[in-house]
């Protein structure tokens, strides 16, 4: 390929001299929180208490790695070129998310993931400038190839049962390891056992495989030594296996995507190699698939030491086996190939040939797999999660239901978003039925979500330019050139392609990857000089490094003092549950809470402190004292149900019984699917009606009454929603008219002289169970409601006679009562 005939050709390398101290520090300090990060559940933003301290300290680090990164390519802040403006350009994604603080929906969600963003924005500026090193690109090239394997290879000492060894790997570094067991790193869920390494979640570890599959190929074409090229040959299989025994659909489909995609990147000698490499791995994959399957299933169950050691042998035997193999084809076959196929390069549009044939074969496997026989060569969970790969499947339909909610969430608040975590706090909001997931399963449409659209045009301008630079640069760079970043372009594409279909990126490791690649890209790509600013490069150099140095300075004050905070949060918690001295407790929380006043785990805990020494010495500083603090925290947490309830519950135990009506009735439609709730409500409509009718309140009565009613046709009507959802969508929470809300929605048409409404009512809360007191007061009202309508349930009446004599007589009673 020519060389560009304009603009600034990508420089990617300096002088091979020798260089400073400083660097080497920098490289050392990558090269250690590439190797920590991993194994803090790979720094998943989990929106809770237990995964807060690594995101903490991820920001410390990278912090002080953007510093190491200023002192050392502080002569190249020049803002010459394209590259440099995009230095600076990248701080727009974390403001972005400042900005949307301003209508979080959850401060403390927002802010952490301000966190995440900054830690995005300080490993892209390092990246960019230090890939464009060549020993630097070298040394980061090989440092994340060699953490992939380790990761697949800790996922494996998990699958074969010996997890303990695992966990004395890692414990010493990772908080995710308990009673020598690093937790979940083989899930389990409906589908049996998946393997899930350090991420615990199998369908994002699926999505780092398939990255790092198609990376071990090209390193493998790439490489130029016999080991580099048998180390990437041999991983192949292990990557692979991997990748089936997460039981991914998701992984699966996007698999062949990707693999297309990444085909049209190269001349057609190399496309028939790439295929002729992941056909082999995928055929030996394939030949072991069923025995590891079985014998992994088998050594969680009981560890078998021989079992264990036959699976390594099987696994090692058959990756060493495809590694010789591919060795060979590198050697002989690649060679003969590139000459022979040097007529049909120099072809316009020759590269697209073997792409669009690929479509068609794939299809072909797809067929074979999917719709016939040949699939009984595959384990048998994987064959059934085959065989599920249709649109009509639930998880493909039930993310269909959460992109239409976050569309629904995202009308809403268009402009700034709703802050970091929105979709987690505001998803019971807009659901279209009750599902439990505090992810959206989409990276964009969640992040479009939090930071609305403003914040969504940016962070798709910075990255879309990004892969148009790269990819230009790309066609007119020579095949050295091109091969020294690829990598990170097929780490990029596999990952945020993946995301279309999951929250891969709310695990930070995968976002890192992201942010680091797309910094390696940028390092590549052609770059046009800038015209002159009126700032010097010097200037600019000063202040740029200012800039940065004072912002890194504030946001590793901001870490360590988060770090504080959670380590406060996490002993509160501790000593909550073994000490029963109330100031020792509340110092542990205030230490917590004089970091971070709103923090909702303490906020929680102090007030629950707070309620029970109330409920024991019934003196209203605690009772105010409580109020307070939930006060405060509902200011920073509008949406929290948690504080909710707990305010709730504490004006009840004061009498406030109309306050308590209040919150609940004006927050109904933020939690709309939960069956609670509205148990809450309607029992409450109830008791204050029923108060106020012996009050002789008549308005009062009406209002608290038709408010109740109200709340029970909002329950028939979401009762009658359900039963339009598709039989394949899998309810993970029950919505319908429980004994209580049918009871108490009854009595309120009975206190109002309805006994056919009651009875009609009363009738959906009728359960076989009468042991149960709820149950058998509905019973009791709906016997007493039939027969003032000159009716009866003779069966249902001696039923309930029989489970509890004294029913007779509360049924007479009832039926005296005026009304």
């Amino acid at each position: 390929m020519s060389n560009p005939v304009y603009g600034k050709q990508a420089k990617t390398s300096t002088r091979d001299d020798k260089r400073p101290a400083i660097f080497w520090v920098l490289i050392v300090g990558i090269i250690l929180f590439l190797g920590w990060a991993p194994f803090q559940a790979a720094l998943f933003n989990g929106q809770m208490l237990d995964f807060e301290k690594p995101l903490y300290w991820a920001l410390i680090i990278c912090t002080i790695l953007l510093i190491l990164g200023i002192l050392t390519y502080y002569k190249k802040f020049k803002l010459e070129d394209q590259r440099d403006w995009l230095a600076v350009l990248v701080m727009l994604l974390p403001l972005t998310y400042v900005l949307s603080l301003v209508s979080a929906a959850s401060h403390y969600l927002a802010m952490n993931m301000v966190v995440v963003q900054c830690i995005y924005a300080a490993l892209f500026i390092i990246s960019i400038y230090l890939l464009q090193d060549r020993l630097g690109n070298k040394i980061i090239h090989n440092v994340i190839m060699t953490v992939a394997y380790v990761i697949v290879g800790f996922g494996f000492i998990n699958w074969f049962g010996q997890w303990v060894l695992a966990g004395k790997l890692v414990g010493w570094l990772s908080q995710y390891v308990y009673n020598d067991r690093y937790t979940n790193a083989v899930m389990t869920d409906t589908n049996g056992l998946r393997l899930t390494s350090v991420f615990q979640y199998a369908n994002t570890y699926a999505a780092f495989l398939m990255a790092f599959l198609f990376a071990a190929v090209f390193c493998l074409m790439k490489s130029k030594s016999w080991y580099g090229k048998a180390t990437h040959g041999f991983m192949l299989v292990p990557i692979l296996v991997s990748l089936f025994l997460t039981l991914s659909r998701g992984g699966l489909v996007m698999l062949p995507v990707v693999f297309v995609l990444l085909l049209l990147f190269f001349k057609p000698a190399r496309q028939i190699i790439w295929i002729l490499h992941c056909a082999i791995a995928g055929v030996a994959s394939i030949s072991i698939l069923t025995p590891i399957t079985n014998m992994g299933l088998q050594l969680n169950k009981t560890y078998n030491g021989g079992e264990a050691a036959k699976a390594w042998g099987l696994l090692i035997g058959v990756s060493l086996a495809v590694a010789v193999v591919l060795w060979l084809v590198e050697r002989y076959l690649a060679p003969k190939l590139e000459n022979a196929l040097k007529g049909w390069t120099s072809r316009k549009l020759s590269n697209l040939w073997l792409p669009v044939g690929s479509v068609v074969v794939i299809g072909l496997l797809a067929f074979l797999f999917i719709g016939t026989g040949l699939r009984s060569v595959l384990p048998d969970n994987v064959q059934v999660r085959l065989e599920n790969i249709n649109f009509r499947q639930h998880s493909v339909l039930e993310r269909l239901v959460f992109y239409q909610d976050a569309a629904k969430l995202i009308k809403d608040h268009p402009v700034i978003g709703t802050g970091g975590g929105g979709w987690a706090t505001l998803y019971e909001k807009y659901q279209d039925y009750p599902y439990t997931s505090r992810q959206a399963h989409n990276f964009f449409m969640q992040y479009l979500a939090e930071v609305g659209i403003l914040g969504f045009v940016i962070f798709m301008s910075f990255i879309l330019y990004i892969f148009y630079k790269y990819i230009r640069s790309y066609i007119r760079q020579n095949d050295e050139d091109r091969d020294s970043h690829f990598l990170y372009l097929i780490l990029a594409l596999s990952i945020l392609l993946h995301s279309l279909l999951d929250f891969n990126l709310s695990y930070v490791l995968m976002g890192i990857l992201v942010f680091m690649s797309l910094g390696g890209m940028a390092a590549a790509m052609d770059s046009k000089p800038l015209k002159r600013l009126s700032m010097s490069a010097s200037g600019f150099r000063i202040t740029y490094s200012a800039v940065i140095g004072i912002l890194s300075i504030v946001l590793l004050f901001a870490g360590l003092r988060f770090v504080q905070s959670a380590n406060a949060a996490t002993y509160a918690k501790q000593i909550m549950a073994v000490s029963t001295s109330f100031e020792e407790i509340q110092s542990a929380i205030n230490k917590d809470l004089e970091l971070r006043p709103t923090h909702p785990d303490s906020v929680i805990r102090l007030a629950a402190l707070y309620k029970s020494v109330y409920q024991q010495t019934k003196k209203e500083e605690f009772y105010n004292a409580a109020i307070e603090v939930l006060n405060t925290g509902l200011k920073a947490e509008p949406y929290n149900k948690i504080m909710y309830n707990s305010k709730i519950n504490l004006l009840q135990i004061k009498g406030e019984d109309e306050q308590a009506f209040s919150i609940l009735e004006n927050n109904i439609s933020n939690f709309r699917w939960d069956n609670d709730w509205y148990n809450m409500l309607i029992t409450q409509a109830y008791s204050l009606g029923d108060k106020a009718r012996e009050q002789k309140d008549t308005a009062k009565e009406q209002k608290y009454f038709q408010a109740g009613l109200a709340a029970y046709q909002q329950v028939l009507d979401g009762v009658a929603h359900i039963k339009t959802i598709p039989p394949e969508i899998q309810l993970t929470r029950t919505f319908e008219v429980t004994p209580s809300i049918a009871l108490s929605a009854g009595k309120i048409e009975f206190m109002s002289g309805k006994p056919a409404e009651a009875a009609n009512i009363l009738k959906n809360g009728l359960k076989d169970d009468l042991s149960d007191a709820t149950n058998r007061e509905v019973a009791r009202y709906y016997i007493v409601a039939l027969q003032k309508q000159g009716q009866d349930d003779k069966a249902l009446y001696d039923k309930l006679i029989k489970a509890d004599p004294k029913e007779k007589e509360q049924i007479a009673q009832l039926k005296s009562e005026k009304k």
